[in-house]
């Protein structure tokens, strides 16, 4: 097998742990939705689907207080939200392997571009990815189908089988299939090895080194 060429990265739960972020912040818009949840654990499941299919899948939310809901998490996100954030272990050191053997690394999110964008700045790891394609603030461009299908087309003069994308929940490995690209499920991230295994990855791995191997193509037969 050739090595790839172009590995789309997910960002919360692959490249960063988001929780305190993430979990806080719906729990500040639930409480502003008179919904009380004193534990963030509960609310790891908001970690990589897109809020509008979270807010309504796990609250039952209509179309109007989800919207509601996600104003509310954005306004406390942008403030500090964004930056309860670590990287993972070795993380800068991946990227940086991957840039020196010159792959083109993109970020795939679900997360809107402009939060993606400060939050890669923020950790200093911007420099390492060319595009950065999450979602729209207005609530299109969501699903990580749309989103993979957004960066194939940016680069045409490529054939898919030199694309992959690496991600923790079904979605990214779901999205992958349906465009017709090779997926890593990573376990270290907030999906199950059940969950990502269901979804039919092309690999499975369990550690930041375990992806650069993978990646630098010592695992690639």
């Amino acid at each position: 097998m050739d090595k790839y060429k172009v590995i789309l990265f997910d960002l919360d739960g692959t490249l960063s742990d988001p929780k305190v972020g993430i979990t806080k912040s719906v729990q500040y818009a639930l409480q502003k939705m008179d919904i009380n949840e004193p534990d963030i654990d509960k609310l790891e499941c908001f970690i990589g689907p897109p809020l509008q299919v979270s807010f309504a899948e796990y609250y039952d939310f209509d179309e109007g207080n989800t919207q509601k809901a996600i104003d509310f998490y954005r306004k406390r996100f942008k403030e500090k939200g964004m930056f309860e954030n670590k990287l993972y272990p070795n993380i800068p050191l991946l990227l940086k392997s991957l840039k020196d053997q010159e792959f083109t690394l993109v970020v795939a999110t679900s997360k809107p571009t402009i939060y993606s964008e400060q939050i890669l700045k923020y950790f200093n790891i911007d420099h390492y990815f060319e595009l950065v394609v999450g979602s729209n603030l207005d609530g299109t461009r969501t699903s990580k189908t749309e989103i993979i299908q957004y960066i194939l087309d940016k680069y045409n003069e490529q054939k898919l089988d030199n694309f992959i994308m690496v991600g923790d929940r079904k979605h990214d490995i779901i999205g992958a299939n349906n465009t017709g690209i090779d997926s890593i499920g990573v376990t270290y991230g907030y999906g199950s090895y059940e969950e990502l295994s269901n979804s039919n990855p092309t690999h499975i791995v369990k550690s930041v080194d375990q992806l650069k191997e993978l990646l630098m193509g010592s695992l690639v037969k």
